[in-house]
Protein backbone atom coordinates (compact mmCIF):
# COMPACT_ATOMS: atom_id res chain seq x y z
CA UNK A 1 0.00 0.00 0.00
CA UNK A 2 1.31 3.68 -0.43
CA UNK A 3 1.54 5.92 1.79
CA UNK A 4 0.92 9.86 1.96
CA UNK A 5 1.59 13.11 4.23
CA UNK A 6 -0.47 15.78 3.70
CA UNK A 7 0.82 19.31 5.21
CA UNK A 8 -2.46 21.62 5.39
CA UNK A 9 -4.89 18.80 5.20
CA UNK A 10 -7.84 21.22 6.83
CA UNK A 11 -7.39 23.65 3.96
CA UNK A 12 -9.89 23.08 0.88
CA UNK A 13 -7.72 21.82 -1.24
CA UNK A 14 -5.57 19.73 1.52
CA UNK A 15 -9.05 18.18 2.39
CA UNK A 16 -9.79 16.92 -1.31
CA UNK A 17 -6.67 15.94 -1.82
CA UNK A 18 -6.52 13.63 1.70
CA UNK A 19 -10.48 12.32 0.32
CA UNK A 20 -8.80 11.52 -3.40
CA UNK A 21 -6.06 9.44 -2.04
CA UNK A 22 -7.96 7.47 0.00
CA UNK A 23 -9.99 6.93 -2.69
CA UNK A 24 -7.08 5.11 -4.36
CA UNK A 25 -6.76 2.84 -1.38
CA UNK A 26 -3.50 5.24 0.03
CA UNK A 27 -2.69 5.19 3.44
CA UNK A 28 -2.83 8.89 4.43
CA UNK A 29 -1.11 10.98 7.31
CA UNK A 30 -2.35 13.95 7.67
CA UNK A 31 -1.38 17.59 9.86
CA UNK A 32 -2.86 20.61 10.14
CA UNK A 33 -3.21 24.12 12.21
CA UNK A 34 -6.80 23.34 13.16
CA UNK A 35 -6.54 19.45 13.77
CA UNK A 36 -2.62 18.81 15.51
CA UNK A 37 -1.69 22.61 16.09
CA UNK A 38 0.37 21.94 13.03
CA UNK A 39 1.51 25.77 12.66
CA UNK A 40 4.16 26.51 10.25
CA UNK A 41 4.35 30.04 11.51
CA UNK A 42 5.86 28.88 14.71
CA UNK A 43 9.31 27.10 13.46
CA UNK A 44 10.18 25.58 16.96
CA UNK A 45 6.54 23.82 16.83
CA UNK A 46 6.05 22.57 13.55
CA UNK A 47 10.01 21.08 13.35
CA UNK A 48 9.06 19.17 16.83
CA UNK A 49 5.95 17.87 15.43
CA UNK A 50 7.65 16.99 11.96
CA UNK A 51 9.61 15.49 14.26
CA UNK A 52 7.99 12.76 15.46
CA UNK A 53 7.22 11.48 12.02
CA UNK A 54 8.85 8.27 10.63
CA UNK A 55 7.44 7.54 7.41
CA UNK A 56 8.28 6.83 4.86
CA UNK A 57 5.99 8.64 2.47
CA UNK A 58 5.73 7.80 -1.40
CA UNK A 59 4.29 10.97 -1.59
CA UNK A 60 4.09 14.66 0.39
CA UNK A 61 1.99 17.03 -0.23
CA UNK A 62 2.57 20.60 1.21
CA UNK A 63 -0.74 22.62 0.44
CA UNK A 64 -0.62 25.29 3.23
CA UNK A 65 -0.55 29.00 2.89
CA UNK A 66 -2.54 31.93 2.71
CA UNK A 67 -3.17 35.18 0.94
CA UNK A 68 -4.00 37.07 3.47
CA UNK A 69 -2.32 36.94 6.79
CA UNK A 70 -3.74 39.06 10.09
CA UNK A 71 -5.80 40.82 7.48
CA UNK A 72 -2.99 42.23 5.48
CA UNK A 73 -4.56 42.01 2.09
CA UNK A 74 -2.61 41.70 -1.13
CA UNK A 75 -0.76 45.08 -2.30
CA UNK A 76 -2.25 46.57 -5.08
CA UNK A 77 1.27 48.38 -5.94
CA UNK A 78 4.74 48.49 -4.25
CA UNK A 79 4.04 51.55 -1.94
CA UNK A 80 1.81 49.68 0.23
CA UNK A 81 4.32 47.01 0.93
CA UNK A 82 4.62 46.22 4.79
CA UNK A 83 7.46 45.40 6.34
CA UNK A 84 5.50 43.05 8.98
CA UNK A 85 2.92 41.57 6.34
CA UNK A 86 5.67 40.57 3.68
CA UNK A 87 7.77 38.60 6.55
CA UNK A 88 4.33 36.82 7.53
CA UNK A 89 3.93 35.79 3.67
CA UNK A 90 7.84 34.87 3.75
CA UNK A 91 7.17 32.77 7.30
CA UNK A 92 4.11 30.85 5.62
CA UNK A 93 4.49 30.31 2.15
CA UNK A 94 8.45 29.50 1.85
CA UNK A 95 10.10 29.26 5.39
CA UNK A 96 7.10 27.22 6.60
CA UNK A 97 7.76 24.94 3.28
CA UNK A 98 11.56 25.03 3.36
CA UNK A 99 11.26 23.25 7.03
CA UNK A 100 8.91 20.53 5.57
CA UNK A 101 11.42 19.85 2.66
CA UNK A 102 14.19 19.50 5.52
CA UNK A 103 12.96 16.46 6.49
CA UNK A 104 11.96 14.76 3.08
CA UNK A 105 15.41 12.90 2.80
CA UNK A 106 14.81 11.06 6.34
CA UNK A 107 10.94 10.41 5.45
CA UNK A 108 11.14 9.46 1.74
CA UNK A 109 12.09 5.77 0.95
CA UNK A 110 15.32 5.68 -1.56
CA UNK A 111 14.50 2.73 -3.00
CA UNK A 112 11.74 3.61 -5.03
CA UNK A 113 9.76 6.49 -6.62
CA UNK A 114 8.95 8.99 -4.22
CA UNK A 115 7.19 12.52 -4.61
CA UNK A 116 7.17 15.93 -2.50
CA UNK A 117 4.93 18.67 -3.94
CA UNK A 118 4.38 21.89 -3.20
CA UNK A 119 1.78 24.33 -3.63
CA UNK A 120 2.83 27.21 -5.54
CA UNK A 121 1.10 30.02 -7.47
CA UNK A 122 1.63 30.59 -10.86
CA UNK A 123 1.86 34.48 -9.84
CA UNK A 124 5.24 33.95 -8.03
CA UNK A 125 6.51 33.53 -11.77
CA UNK A 126 8.58 36.24 -12.16
CA UNK A 127 8.40 35.16 -16.16
CA UNK A 128 4.85 35.31 -16.13
CA UNK A 129 4.25 38.48 -14.32
CA UNK A 130 2.47 40.85 -16.42
CA UNK A 131 0.39 42.80 -13.93
CA UNK A 132 2.28 44.02 -10.77
CA UNK A 133 1.07 44.20 -7.44
CA UNK A 134 0.48 41.57 -4.74
CA UNK A 135 4.14 42.24 -4.15
CA UNK A 136 4.66 40.08 -0.72
CA UNK A 137 2.70 37.09 -1.66
CA UNK A 138 4.52 37.26 -5.52
CA UNK A 139 7.88 37.13 -3.99
CA UNK A 140 7.06 34.36 -1.10
CA UNK A 141 5.93 32.06 -4.32
CA UNK A 142 8.94 32.81 -6.29
CA UNK A 143 11.42 32.14 -3.17
CA UNK A 144 9.34 28.90 -2.84
CA UNK A 145 10.02 28.10 -6.10
CA UNK A 146 13.26 28.74 -5.46
CA UNK A 147 13.49 26.16 -2.44
CA UNK A 148 11.61 23.68 -4.01
CA UNK A 149 14.48 23.69 -7.11
CA UNK A 150 17.41 23.71 -4.78
CA UNK A 151 16.09 20.85 -2.61
CA UNK A 152 15.32 18.68 -5.59
CA UNK A 153 19.33 18.76 -6.71
CA UNK A 154 19.72 17.40 -2.78
CA UNK A 155 17.12 15.15 -2.86
CA UNK A 156 18.50 13.38 -6.09
CA UNK A 157 21.82 12.19 -4.87
CA UNK A 158 20.59 10.24 -2.77
CA UNK A 159 17.05 9.44 -4.08
CA UNK A 160 17.64 8.41 -7.02
CA UNK A 161 14.23 7.86 -8.39
CA UNK A 162 12.85 11.45 -6.06
CA UNK A 163 10.44 13.87 -7.94
CA UNK A 164 10.71 17.24 -6.14
CA UNK A 165 8.32 19.71 -7.50
CA UNK A 166 6.38 22.89 -7.07
CA UNK A 167 2.55 22.94 -8.68
CA UNK A 168 0.21 25.29 -9.62
CA UNK A 169 -3.57 24.42 -8.59
CA UNK A 170 -5.23 26.72 -10.51
CA UNK A 171 -8.14 29.45 -9.32
CA UNK A 172 -9.77 27.03 -6.78
CA UNK A 173 -12.78 27.82 -4.78
CA UNK A 174 -12.27 27.81 -1.51
CA UNK A 175 -12.21 30.60 1.63
CA UNK A 176 -8.13 31.17 0.49
CA UNK A 177 -9.70 32.44 -2.98
CA UNK A 178 -13.26 33.59 -2.38
CA UNK A 179 -12.62 37.68 -2.60
CA UNK A 180 -10.00 37.75 -5.19
CA UNK A 181 -11.78 34.96 -7.57
CA UNK A 182 -13.84 38.16 -9.85
CA UNK A 183 -13.73 37.05 -13.74
CA UNK A 184 -11.31 34.07 -13.55
CA UNK A 185 -11.93 30.92 -14.14
CA UNK A 186 -12.25 28.88 -10.85
CA UNK A 187 -12.64 24.83 -9.91
CA UNK A 188 -14.06 23.41 -6.78
CA UNK A 189 -11.51 21.73 -4.57
CA UNK A 190 -12.39 17.86 -5.53
CA UNK A 191 -11.77 19.04 -9.14
CA UNK A 192 -8.82 20.73 -8.39
CA UNK A 193 -7.15 17.65 -6.27
CA UNK A 194 -8.19 15.30 -9.47
CA UNK A 195 -6.07 17.70 -11.08
CA UNK A 196 -2.87 17.90 -9.13
CA UNK A 197 -2.78 14.17 -8.46
CA UNK A 198 -3.17 13.59 -12.36
CA UNK A 199 -0.16 16.05 -12.59
CA UNK A 200 1.85 14.76 -9.64
CA UNK A 201 1.69 11.39 -10.32
CA UNK A 202 2.27 11.02 -13.81
CA UNK A 203 5.61 12.96 -13.31
CA UNK A 204 9.10 11.43 -13.02
CA UNK A 205 12.93 11.92 -11.71
CA UNK A 206 13.29 13.43 -15.23
CA UNK A 207 10.70 16.29 -14.23
CA UNK A 208 12.36 16.53 -10.83
CA UNK A 209 13.11 20.45 -9.70
CA UNK A 210 10.55 21.75 -11.83
CA UNK A 211 7.23 24.41 -11.92
CA UNK A 212 4.31 22.50 -13.43
CA UNK A 213 0.53 23.89 -13.52
CA UNK A 214 -2.73 21.30 -13.31
CA UNK A 215 -2.55 20.68 -16.91
CA UNK A 216 0.97 19.05 -16.45
CA UNK A 217 2.21 22.22 -18.09
CA UNK A 218 5.42 23.97 -17.37
CA UNK A 219 5.45 27.50 -15.87
CA UNK A 220 8.01 30.07 -16.50
CA UNK A 221 10.49 30.72 -13.50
Amino acid sequence: MQTALIIGASGGIGSALHARLLGQSVSVTTLSRSADGFDLMNPDKSNAILGTLTGPYDMIFVASGALEIEGAAPEKSIKAVSAQAMMDQFALNAVGPALVLGHAARLMPRDRRCLIAVLSARVGSIGDNRLGGWVSYRAAKAAVNQIVHTTAIELARTHKQSVCVALHPGTVQTAFTEKYVGRHPAVKPDKAAQNLLAVAQSLTHADTGGFFDWAGQTVPW
